[in-house]
């Protein structure tokens, strides 16, 4: 016991104590494993002999060698973040590591809410289909399409039908045609199988014309 409490005051001065170490090697650990997954170079793992260094005031600190740039972010508290890794010289910026990566993620965020993800949507008929029905899921189509999604529109043949094939082409047919401009065909009507189907895209948007300028008044 006297010499496990000797070895214990034998611990040089300013060693970070057990439990501030282990907090400091969680953090860098967390860094290591977000920076690896977004694969961006911090601090110690730059590995260009130059860089271009920018401070985290956006001023120019020319072309330094990484140690000497991450010893300037150590003493600003900050970190050092390859931000162009394609540049010659590389080039790194002086700042927080954890926002920079709050606002990528954020912009990353706010740039998928901006995306518009199709959607295929399918519109079924059958050979036998009643005027009623099929005028139906004709207007639904149409609304699919003013949403911005696309439609498949099919058919399936049973048993023998598959004799009268043409029936199936007449009633896909009939549909592209009453849908109009509200779609495009992206695949015209084929054959898999015992299934006819074909594929619309949303049709062109018509940008509103301009009102022509009133006439100026003629002088009196």
């Amino acid at each position: 016991m006297l010499y496990s409490g000797c070895v214990a005051s034998l611990r040089p001065t300013g060693r970070p104590a057990p439990a501030r170490a282990a907090r400091l090697r969680r953090r860098t650990i967390a860094f290591d494993k977000r920076a690896a997954k977004s694969f961006i170079r911090i601090n110690d793992r730059i590995r260009a002999r130059e860089i271009r260094v920018i401070d985290e005031n956006g001023e120019q600190l020319g072309i330094l060698q990484p140690f000497e740039a991450l010893k300037i972010a150590r003493e600003r508290g900050l970190d050092l973040v390859e931000v162009s890794p394609t540049a010659v010289p590389p080039v790194c910026r002086i700042q927080d590591y954890g926002r920079f990566l709050y606002e990528k993620d954020k912009s990353e965020r706010a740039a998928r809410k901006r995306q518009k993800v199709i959607v295929v949507k399918e519109v079924k008929f059958s050979v036998t289909v009643d005027e009623h029905d099929y005028q139906t899921k004709k207007n639904q189509a149409v609304r699919f399409l003013s949403e911005g999604d696309k439609v498949k529109a099919s058919l399936r043949f049973r048993g023998r039908q598959m004799a009268h094939r043409e029936l199936g082409y007449k009633i896909i047919n009939r549909f592209i045609q009453d849908v109009g401009d509200a779609g495009i065909v992206e695949f015209m009507p084929r054959m898999e199988g015992t299934i006819l189907h074909a594929i619309m895209a949303p049709g062109r948007k018509e940008q509103p014309k301009a009102k022509p300028a009133a006439a100026a008044p003629a002088p009196a």
